[in-house]
């Protein structure tokens, strides 16, 4: 079927006079069809009021293209890779194009999943922080992250330990009030499983039981919460940082050994976590705390916690701390009380 442009160009050529035959033979039309069109007027018709169609520009070369292997091999491997840390590598390559096409582009190859709505509360500054206890397999072994984060800035803390324990959370938590340079009201704990939950029972609001644990507390002026009785509310403010940095920090990277990966989880939180522009707040982390959390604090403790059960020595190794020493606790009856008393046996 011969289209529009042809019988434009018939007319055209038959005004300049040009020959039946040879435009039959030129336009590659039988001359029954140039007669045919000429006696049903199809060549007088106005053709230029119809719309000229045209079809979709073939696209350009982007700055992307030279990218393009890069992101798909990295999606091939790590498939829920942010976009982010996508633009951070191709950038390290070379890459200075913006981010909206980079994001188009990983559309296209990762289609977007839609976040869950989540129900928040806030909390005064230096009222409360949240702790948890995440799970890592690395190639030398499994490590625990423990996790502190300040409820009303977001300012994060986490450190990784080779063990899931009581004496890993005193060490810890002792860090991560070093690392805020105070101590908040609360600690709100959600599923610590073997450290919290199987030793603490929850009463009135409160965690109660673990004498060790409160002798903790009070050394450093905090109560311990659990999560149970506001789980609807804190939802998403415990969760997330766990999710964070599962995401952000150790998925797709690669760590050689302790040491490497307690290094890059400095430089991380300093450059990164605690810098960015928090989804929630529209603030970084760093700022808000600085301006509105840092002075309503409560003071360090004038020194770590003396403990006489707790083995720390696991948790130091991994912060390069010395050890605790430990203290042996000889046991004796009651009956060798009493005489040392001056009592009756």
């Amino acid at each position: 079927m011969f289209g529009r442009e042809t019988r434009m160009l018939l007319r055209h050529y038959l005004e300049q006079g040009g020959s039946k035959s040879a435009l039959a033979r030129r336009l590659g039309v039988s001359r029954d069809t140039i007669h045919r069109w000429i006696r049903a007027g199809d060549l007088d018709r106005d053709l230029e009021t119809a719309p000229v169609r045209y079809g979709p520009r073939p696209p350009g070369p982007t700055k992307l293209a030279a990218y393009r292997d890069i992101i798909e091999t990295r999606l091939a491997a790590y498939p829920e890779l942010s976009a982010v840390r996508l633009l951070a590598e191709i950038r390290a390559a070379g890459y200075t194009g913006g981010y909206s096409q980079l994001t188009t582009c990983v559309r296209q190859l990762r289609p977007a999943s839609t976040p869950a709505p989540v129900v928040r509360f806030e909390t005064p500054a230096g009222k409360q922080a949240q702790v948890d206890f995440a799970r890592f397999s690395f190639p030398w072994g499994v490590r625990y992250a423990l996790l502190v984060v300040l409820g009303y800035s977001r300012l994060l803390w986490c450190r990784f330990y080779a063990r899931q324990d009581m004496g890993t959370l005193v060490s810890g938590l002792e860090d991560a009030f070093a690392y805020f340079g105070g101590v908040p009201q609360e600690l709100l704990f959600d599923q610590m499983k073997a450290v919290i939950t199987r030793d603490l029972r929850l009463e009135g609001g409160a965690l109660i039981h673990n004498l060790e644990f409160l002798r903790f507390a009070a050394h450093w002026s905090f109560r311990p919460r659990a999560c149970r009785p506001y789980r609807a509310q804190t939802k998403g403010k415990v969760e997330r940082p766990v999710r964070y940095v599962r995401g952000n920090f150790v998925y797709g990277r690669t760590f050689l050994h302790d040491a490497d990966l307690d290094q890059q989880r400095q430089q991380w939180l300093d450059r990164v976590a605690n810098v960015r522009v928090h989804g929630t707040t529209h603030e970084s982390p760093r700022g808000r705390f600085d301006r509105d959390e840092r002075l309503l604090l409560q003071p360090l403790a004038s020194r770590r916690y003396p403990s006489l059960v707790l083995d720390a020595a696991p948790a130091a190794a991994q912060s390069g701390r010395a050890p605790r020493p430990l203290v042996e606790v000889e046991k004796r009856a009651l009956t060798a009380y009493a005489q040392l008393a001056g009592g009756g046996a």
